[in-house]
């Protein structure tokens, strides 16, 4: 079975780049707090804008979409969702909304992210909200001469609980001790749970929504009003490409991190780097709020 000890793995991700992103990131936490601080009242929009962008492109990563005056009333709950689109849709918004408000009380046990899933899917009725994968699944290449293979094969459906229950462990034991920067250990969390998939469906948007509390754990904000889901849609191209990469090797604790993490590094980045010039133009003295 996979090992999760995170322990020794970590410090192999110190390289120039990694340490410079983290040194970015690290700065703009710094700021986080006088920017929020001082235009708490005008950043009410920002918070709006990135909780429907957050909840449209997640769901658009995975081929989910409903017109744009259908998701702006189900994401402000002034309708029933009618389609099994607009059913996940709903469900994402609901969890999304549990970080928000509730981040400080969702630990990262297996039981807590089961239940995270049961609520993406409990306006769906498909019945397998809540619970692990109950087969076993794989990604599948096709080569020029039209020749299927197996890229990767997840864990089996068999070992998933077992696999799941060592992750959240191992997660947990490193950050308690505070020895390594959670903002490398955030990703490889993500790719192993990627690797993992231990739902039958949702394991994306879980993925991210988990990314989410992780940051937000750890003292990182930006999510609440800048949408990392956007920046990742608009770059998944990087994004499947890059997890792919960390993927390779997976199964015998071979792969590399690197690719993934400096991937996420660069959401981060980014999102903070948004979050500033944003908060930059908001807080001008002369420009009205419809400008705003």
């Amino acid at each position: 079975m996979r090992n999760y000890d995170y322990i020794k793995k970590w410090k192999k991700l110190l390289t120039p780049q990694i340490v410079s992103l983290l040194t970015t990131i690290h700065e703009f936490k710094g700021r986080q707090s006088l920017f929020i601080e001082a235009n708490s009242d005008k950043l009410v929009d920002l918070l709006e804008i990135a909780k429907i962008q957050s909840i449209e492109y997640s769901n658009k990563i995975e081929g989910i979409y409903t017109s744009n005056d259908r998701l702006r009333q189900i994401i402000l709950d002034k309708t029933m969702p009618k389609t099994r689109n607009e059913k996940e849709i709903a469900g994402y918004r609901d969890v999304l909304n549990t970080i928000h408000t509730s981040y400080e009380y969702i630990p990262i046990i297996s039981s807590m992210l089961l239940q995270l899933h049961r609520d993406l899917y409990k306006f769906s009725g498909d019945g397998y909200g809540g619970k692990y994968k109950s087969s076993d699944n794989i990604i599948a290449e096709i080569n020029k001469n039209g020749e299927k293979s197996i890229r990767f094969k997840y864990v089996p459906a068999w070992e998933t609980a077992e696999s799941i229950n060592n992750l959240c462990n191992s997660y947990n034991d490193i950050i308690e001790s505070k020895d390594v920067d959670p903002l490398l250990l955030i990703p490889m969390f993500i790719l192993d749970f990627l690797c993992i998939h231990p739902f039958n469906d949702g394991n994306g948007r879980m993925s991210r929504l988990l990314m989410l509390l992780l940051l937000y754990h750890s003292g990182y904000i930006v999510g609440r009003y800048i949408s990392l889901e956007k920046i990742i849609e608009n770059s998944k191209e990087s994004y499947y490409e890059f997890l792919k990469e960390s993927s390779y090797g997976w199964h015998e604790n071979e792969n590399n991190y690197e690719p993934f993490v400096k991937y996420t590094l660069g959401i981060i980045v980014s999102a903070y780097r948004e979050f500033e010039s944003r908060v930059i133009l908001v807080s001008k003295i002369n420009v009205s709020k419809p400008k705003r």
